[in-house]
Order: C-alpha cells, then structure tokens, then sequence
C-alpha cells in the first residue's frame, strides 16, 4: 500500500476501510482537536459506516483520489467517524445538517471550526463538486472570519435547542383517547395493500409494529392488526428477505419490498427475532415461525464470533457490485435444481416478476407455501421437503462466492436487542436453543462490558473496548437483563439490571428535564449531549429506559420509579397524537399505563412448567415472575409455600387470591 494514515490503529473495520487512503485521516479525539486550533485549521469531519454503499461510493470517487487527497490536507485537519461506534457525534453534525439543509443521510460531510463548532455539510458529493466545496469553504473561512464564527454560533444554539428540547408547556395525562387519536391519524399512512409505510423505500420497522400490534389486541381493531399480519406476511415473502440464507436487508428501494438495499444489519435482525415471534403468538402462522428459526440460524451461522459476541453487519456489496452475493442467474439455477427447477421457478418467481438487472433474479414469494402447494397439486410436507432440500442446496452453492465484507465489531445495544430477540422467541417456541445462545451473549456483555460498578462500555473486538456506554446501551440491556430474568426465575438477571440502573440514575438522569441523557452528563466536549427521545428503527434510548423503570416498579414496588416514568412521558404525550410513529415505543408504555395489565407470580417447584401452561397466546399486556423457592425480590417475597403451586394475579397494586391450577388463572386475566 503506497499510504497508510492513523487509522491504521482502529478497531472499527469502517475506519480500517480507510486507512490506506492517501487522505491523513484520524480518529476522533482531543489530540485531533487540539491539532486543528493550534494550526487553525479546519476541521472536515467524515460519518459512515461499514455497510453504507453510497460510503464506499465516495471513498472510491475522492477519499482514493491523490488531487483531492491534497486539497483535504492542505485545508483541513481530516477526522473519520465510525456513526454506530460513536452515536453521539452522528447526533451532534446530523443536527448541524439537517438545521443547514433540512436533510441528512451518510455517508455525513461536514465542515467545523477548530474547535469542532460546525459551518457546513452535507451528504454525498461527486468528486469536483466536492473539491470546489472545500475550496470554496475554506476560502470563506480565511476572508471572513468574523461571519464565520457568528455562523457557527448561532447554529451551535439551534442544535442544543433541538438536542435538549423544548420546556413542558401543559402537563397533559395520558388516557385511551390520545392513543386513540394517534393510531387513527396513523392510518392514513398505512399501505394495506402492500404492508408497511405507503410508498417507496420501505424500511422494517419493529417498533412500530410492536406497538400497533399490542394496540390492535387490546382494542380489538381489526384494521390494525390486519395491517400489522399483512407487512409481516410481505416482508417474509419479499426479496427483503434471504431465502436462501434467512435474515433481513436493510429495507427495500421500491414499494413492493423486492429489490432490498442489501445490506444486513445485527440490529433489524435481532429486532424482528422479537417481532415475528410475538406475531406467531397472535396469528400462529407457520410463515412467522420459519422466519424466526431461520434468523437465528443466519445469526448463529454468519454473525456470531466464538466469544459469544454478535458481530455488527454484513455489507450490501462483494466484488464491487450491490447484492452480488444474494442474487442468482436462471442458467445457474437450472443447473442446481435440475429437474425441480420449474416448481422452484414457480415458487420464487424466476420470471419477469423477480428479474432484477443484468439476468439477475432476486428470490421473492407470492403466496404461503399451503397455498402454494394446494395449486401446484403437491402435498404440503412434500413442498417443505423439497424447499429444505433447495435452500441446502443454494446456500451450499453461495457459500463458495466472495462473501460480502463484515462488520466484526460487537456494540452493547445491538446485542442486548438479539438478547431480547431471543428471549422472546424461547418464551413463543420453548426452544432452550434460542435461551442458550441469549445466555451465552448476556454472560459475555456482562464480563466484557460491564465494569463491578455497572458501567458500560459500548464496542468490543477481540478483547478491546475504547467507547464509553451510551444511555443505548443501559437501557437496552436493562431491557435484556429483564426478560432473562422472567424467563429463568434467576435473580442473577435482576441485580444486574438493577446495577445498571443505579448507574444510569446516577450519571445520566437530569432531575430538572426529568429526562436521562445520551451521554454520560458533565462531560466537557463540544458535542452537546442530547435526550434520545424519538423512536426509529431502533426505540429511543429514553423510551426503554422509561419501560425498564416501569417493569421495575411492578417488581419492587418502589413509587419513585413510577414518578419518574410519569415526569418522563410528559415530554412525549403532546407528540404523540401528531406523530405516533416517532412515538411507538413509548405507545407501548401508554397502553400499559391505560389499558388493563397484570402481573403475574408464580410460586413452586413445578412454576416454570406452569409457566409455559400460561404462556400460550399473545399476552403483551402481562409482566411475568416465577420462582422453585423461597426469594427476597419483592414481587416474590413470603409467597412461596412448600408443597404447593400457587399462582398470583395482581394489577395496579391489587391482588387476587393465589389459585392452584392455570385454567383458574387464566380466568382471571380474562384469557
């Protein structure tokens, strides 16, 4: 390699992708900044990640080019951020951008001050209109000194007001009528014909069906729900979904979720784990159960290191083309599938339907295989034989192309979410297979992230943590640690929750917002700290934190748990009419906190066997304990009696007498 620059000592491989550039990239950190003062010097801050196609695009078209190389580093002191390892600087210059050009997207370009204090940005350039930027921009900043400071100022304001929020005006209650109104407001947005938002791209968006699905069960809205069941059925049968492999694309570039964007990303999959398996509670379709196996054997099979770490994702390109790996050419097809390959065909659409580009054919479904086979005259259990024998044969066959590039980084978030993935797919389908692998993942966040006070760090590779934990990180772990300890009866999952949750109260919480911050709070930097309050792809930080508070109260009963969950969804309730899909998580709470909801104690040495009895259907709107012996958690305490089988049904505080037998609990909850 004729250059390699200080990225060379990263761990993150989006960083490492660049670190032959002839670009002096660096590394975020003080030195770089102080590096930019002392020289005064610009400072031109780069965001991506791994999986980002358009990321690789421009890296080949500028960051490789030795011209434009020597206008960056002339100008400018280069800094190159890896956006899921460092969350809160993404933050920081996507509100900059977003304030300059009311959008945003990656890879993220943006021009700061020496002292990190953003002038200018955007997203991707071409080659010269990216060069004449940076001139353009740098001669600006040696001619106008004193505008440019006034700029940067004043934008530096805008960004803390969107980063901390507007004060509470009226503190408004939440009730069954704004939810309500919210979820109508939302329908209009609905595709029911296609599944998931109307119109192109189409992005899986788990919160979101979580939320509306819960909703759909509690009010009995047939819309809703039949909403919900028919994204989940599109996506499964779309080319968003591997079906040859298992596992979800990023999203799709169209409306009919055919041509996905291909990368694969660690937190969608493990989010859709959780998804389809609460899906299959409340539909029991066979569909959803496949796709819920087939995950974890895509996650078991491509994404898991030995450690027992989660690795981050898997790139949308190998050899240089989008989707090379995933996509199939008819002849070759035919060939692999010999005599089978009409049924094949017919079942995956190798025809106009699933033609891409360049004799491409990208694997898509119509219909459920029941269907299917009834048409095609074939029994149901010999289509499933034959489509085993296929997908064998096709994975075999793909495993001997040039595999696309992986993200091996491990983050604390995205592994507490296939924790949580998985714990909710043991609970559906009894698999100790699913709770195995959850338990091997948590056990290694627990010994490699956490620290003995509870704090977190938020990376890990091959032994080496260098990032801080955000609120991510806690809250969604907290979340995981919960539904280990629901699942196991073992208070083990329950103090580590609690840990981490004293750590949080202690260094993220700010008694006057009610709110808790991204970043650990008090720290000097000139990336303003923020509440995560939206809900997207993945929930918002504060939303699972105020979840996590909540479950904790129902297992403690400590009130000042409850009141801060209250305080906390003050900031979220006047939203929430207007746009509940930024808001879907916190729906969730609102439901609890509105609808009916149940704990349910289980007592006794046969307690998990009738928990499985219990657990049956779709039951969102119950927190669950069980304990073989006597236990000082609270929620436990002085209701173990030996020799006995006892079941608790309790709600807001209040509780039944205990019942032997689960057909009489059940009847409690109305089940």
């Amino acid at each position: 390699m004729r250059h390699t620059n200080a990225l060379i000592e990263s761990t993150s491989p989006y960083l490492l992708q660049h670190a032959h550039n002839p670009v002096q990239w660096q590394q975020w950190s003080e030195n770089a900044l102080k590096q930019a003062q002392e020289e005064n010097k610009l400072i031109l801050v780069s965001i991506g990640y791994a999986a980002c196609h358009w990321c690789h695009v421009m890296e080949h078209e500028s960051f490789e080019d030795e011209n434009v190389a020597e206008v960056m580093n002339r100008h400018f002191v280069c800094i190159k951020v890896d956006r899921e390892e460092r969350p809160d600087i993404d933050h920081f210059y996507m509100s900059a951008v977003q304030l300059m050009m009311r959008q945003g997207g990656w890879p993220l370009n943006v021009i700061a001050l020496p002292d990190g204090r953003p002038i200018w940005g955007g997203t991707y350039f071409p080659k010269d209109t990216w060069k004449s930027n940076l001139l353009a921009v740098s001669d600006y900043f040696r001619k106008e000194p004193a505008k440019t400071e006034e700029y940067a100022t004043q934008l530096q304001e805008g960004i803390q007001n969107i980063s901390l929020g507007a004060e509470i005006e009226h503190d408004l209650p939440v009730n069954a009528e704004l939810i309500r109104n919210g979820v109508e407001n939302w329908k209009s947005r609905f595709d029911m014909e296609k599944g998931g938002r109307a119109g192109a791209p189409k992005f899986p968006m788990p919160v979101n069906l979580d939320f509306l699905l819960y909703y759909a069960h509690m009010k009995k809205d047939e819309q809703v729900e039949e909403f919900v069941k028919t994204t989940l059925e599109k996506m499964a049968r779309g080319g968003i979904y591997d079906h040859v492999g298992g596992g979800f694309a990023r999203y799709s570039v169209d409306e009919k979720w055919k041509v996905p964007h291909f990368e694969k990303m660690l937190y969608d999959n493990g989010q859709l784990l959780s998804t389809y398996s609460k899906a299959y509670r409340k539909f029991k379709s066979n569909e959803f159960k496949c796709v819920v196996y087939e995950i974890v054997h895509y996650l078991e099979r491509e994404m898991l290191d030995e450690s027992g770490a989660f690795y981050s994702s898997l790139d949308a390109d190998s050899e240089g083309e989008e989707g090379k790996f995933y996509v199939w050419q008819e002849r070759e097809l035919s060939k692999l599938l010999a005599e089978d390959f009409p049924l094949f065909s017919a079942l995956y659409n190798i025809n106009g339907k699933g033609y891409w580009e360049q004799g491409n054919y990208i694997l898509l479904r119509d219909m459920p295989e029941q269907e299917f086979a009834r048409q095609h005259k074939i029994s149901e259990h010999q289509l499933q034989i034959k489509v085993s024998r296929w997908k064998y044969k096709l994975l075999k066959a793909r495993e001997k192309r040039m595999r696309p590039g992986l993200d091996d980084k491990t983050l604390t978030s995205w592994n507490a979410l296939v924790i949580q993935g998985l714990a909710d797919a043991c609970k559906t389908f009894d698999e100790q297979q699913f709770l195995q692998l959850a338990i091997k993942n948590a056990e290694f966040l627990a010994s490699e992230l956490m620290q003995n006070d509870g704090k977190l760090y938020h990376n890990w590779k091959k032994g080496k943590s260098s990032i801080n934990g955000f609120l991510e990180d806690y809250a969604l772990l907290i979340r995981a640690f919960l539904s280990l300890f629901e699942i196991t009866g073992e208070d083990l999952w329950l103090n580590r929750a609690l840990k981490l949750t004293d750590y949080v109260r202690n260094n993220f919480y700010d008694e006057q917002k009610g709110l808790f911050y991204f970043s650990e709070k008090d720290q000097k930097t000139v990336v303003s700290n923020h509440f995560q309050n939206e809900d997207n792809v993945v929930p918002a930080a504060n939303s699972v934190m105020a979840g996590n508070l909540h479950r904790l109260y129902l297992i403690f009963g400590e009130p000042e748990y409850l009141a801060i969950v209250k305080r906390m969804l003050q900031h979220i309730v006047p939203n929430f009419t207007k746009y509940p899909m930024a808001y879907a998580n916190w729906g969730k709470l609102m439901l609890k906190l509105t609808e009916p909801y149940y704990e349910v104690v289980i007592c006794g040495i046969n307690s998990n066997i009738l928990l499985a009895e219990m657990q049956t259907g779709y039951q969102p709107n119950i927190l669950w304990a069980h304990t073989d012996s006597e236990s000082e958690v609270p929620i436990l305490k002085n209701r173990f009696r030996l020799g006995d089988d006892l079941i608790y049904v309790c709600s807001e505080g209040q509780c039944k007498l205990p019942v032997k037998t689960t057909s009489e609990a059940l009847k409690l909850i109305g089940a």
